[in-house]
């Protein structure tokens, strides 16, 4: 049986973490973590909250081993509905990172916070 993209965002937010702009904004300031946002380059260009790292999903895990190999780092990741990001901490979790958090807000929510 075929799942709808939410039903498979909504069965994978199970098992990761998930948090608000809000509250990311505080749990990186106090964790020394990292926002990234997994938009392609274009979308990021056309508007970003401060303090974000674009990394495009498609090149998460790569880059990100290479540029962030602390599995403990808290990480924070964002696109513009929280699918993107859904899937790209999912990815994360996978290769070993321990602390990583879906924002479930949507980016205007986003560039109001940080």
């Amino acid at each position: 049986m075929l799942k709808t993209i939410p039903e498979v965002i909504a069965h994978a937010r199970q098992s990761l973490n998930t948090i608000t702009a809000a509250d990311a904004a505080i749990k990186c300031k106090l964790e020394n973590g990292i926002i990234i946002d997994v938009r392609e380059p274009a979308e990021f260009a056309e508007r970003a909250g401060d303090n974000t790292i674009n990394i495009p999903r498609g090149l998460l895990e790569m880059k990100m081993l290479q540029m962030y190999p602390d599995e403990n780092l808290a990480i924070f990741i964002h696109c513009a509905t929280g699918a993107r990001a859904t899937f790209a901490a999912e990815q994360l979790t996978r290769v070993g990172y321990k602390n990583v958090w879906v924002v479930t807000c949507m980016l205007d929510d986003i560039c109001c916070v940080f």
